[in-house]
């Protein structure tokens, strides 16, 4: 091995070793880790078997979805159209639904050790792998990164966890980095910023089980320069700052960006005067991105600093039923953040005893967290769980 390679890889891992948070990616992945652990799902499928809740009832919840059937049928195809809300929708519906299988059907084989589980994991995997090349039409980033997303997390434990035979896994994972990985890596630009955190979640998820170093610290670096460009704190200034990716750069277009929103304050998002629903799947999929890079020993939720926590606290109040303010996107907000509270709440809750009142009443009443688009079962596997 050459000199300085081995110098750095040594320096890497003993800092690692010694509990200083590393800033790219290591020097071997650890694996199962997009998303969860293996201690996290020891711990969950612990708590299932003592009936502990809300693990069982989340369970139980994952269980009885269509999701978990046994004779789930995929449907794959080899272009997937998605225009703008997903119209056109040919195939956008099936890739989603499928991915959120192929991973729920992974998650029941870790739960119950029941092979055929793991099997029609792997069949739904195979059979998109086999056919699809593209994604097209307006969409496409967009629908790439919510499959992608479920993709290589259903990869992700069925490689590292299930020791049976899966002929066809060299397909499956070129397909991530061929078709999926190409779409998704580089952002969205200007888009809104869920796109762009939606896509870099499959990224970091595609990078870890394909072991690709170069593409973890991309989305690291997409990661670092989308979050103050969609949620603000105060220390940025008079005005939110751009995207890293998005070169705006007066007040007036930051304004325009961010909804006609023309008063900041902490934890307001890009797209709060939008609507909550795609704010909550743009905190969620940032969420997520720092989740696995935590496994990973990146803390980027260290370097977020208060940006997660005030934009969740933000907003679940309002769920919560605070009143508007006047000042904010003209005294009426479309509400509706879904379930997208588990995984920030346990981090700096059971983690890191940090008090988050307002989230926690708002986790407590979306319990248990379903599956939908890029995010499933959370409940099961983040709630009250210090791993």
């Amino acid at each position: 091995m050459r000199p300085l390679l081995l110098t750095l890889i040594v320096t890497l891992t003993a800092g690692f070793l010694a509990g200083q948070p590393s800033t790219a990616a290591p020097p071997a992945f650890e694996h199962p880790g997009v998303l969860v652990d293996q201690a996290q799902l020891d711990y969950a499928r612990q708590q299932v078997q003592k009936g502990a809740q809300p693990q069982k009832a989340a369970y139980d919840a994952m269980k009885a979805s269509p999701y978990a059937a046994l004779s789930y049928t995929p449907k794959p195809r080899a272009i997937v159209e998605c225009g703008s809300s997903s119209n056109p929708n040919n195939g956008c519906s099936d890739e989603r639904n499928d991915a959120l299988a192929a991973y729920t059907q992974a998650l029941m084989w870790y739960f119950t050790r029941d092979d055929r589980y793991a099997k029609k994991s792997i069949q739904i995997m195979d059979a998109w792998s086999a056919v699809l090349k593209d994604h097209t039409n307006t969409n496409a980033p967009l629908q790439t990164g919510w499959s992608g997303a479920s993709f290589s997390r259903s990869g992700e434990l069925i490689k590292h966890t299930y020791g049976g035979s899966w002929p066809q896994r060299g397909r499956f994972e070129k397909m991530l980095r061929d078709v999926y990985l190409p779409e998704v890596r580089n952002g969205a630009g200007c888009k809104n910023g869920n796109w762009e955190l939606i896509m870099t979640d499959a990224a970091i998820g595609i990078a870890v089980f394909l072991d690709d170093h170069a593409a973890f610290d991309k989305a690291l670096s997409i990661w670092r320069g989308r979050l103050p460009g969609y949620v603000y704190e105060k220390s940025d200034g008079a005005y939110p700052k751009a995207p890293s990716t998005c070169p705006k750069s007066s007040r007036q277009e930051i304004v325009d960006y961010w909804q006609g929103q023309s008063t900041f304050t902490n934890g307001l998002a890009q797209e709060t005067c939008r609507d909550f629903g795609h704010t909550g799947w743009g905190l969620t999929a940032a969420t997520q991105i720092a989740e696995t890079a935590y496994h990973q020993g990146v803390n980027l939720y260290a370097e977020a600093g208060n940006r997660l926590t005030d934009a969740y606290n933000f907003h679940t109040r309002l769920e919560n039923g605070a009143s508007t303010p006047s000042n904010l996107c003209g005294g009426t907000v479309k509400k509706g953040l879904g379930p997208v509270t588990e995984i920030v709440y346990n981090h700096y809750h059971n983690r890191l005893g940090r008090q988050l009142p307002a989230v926690l009443q708002y986790t407590e009443a979306k319990r248990p967290a379903g599956a939908n688009y890029f995010f499933a079962w959370e409940t099961l596997t983040h709630a009250n769980n210090p791993r």
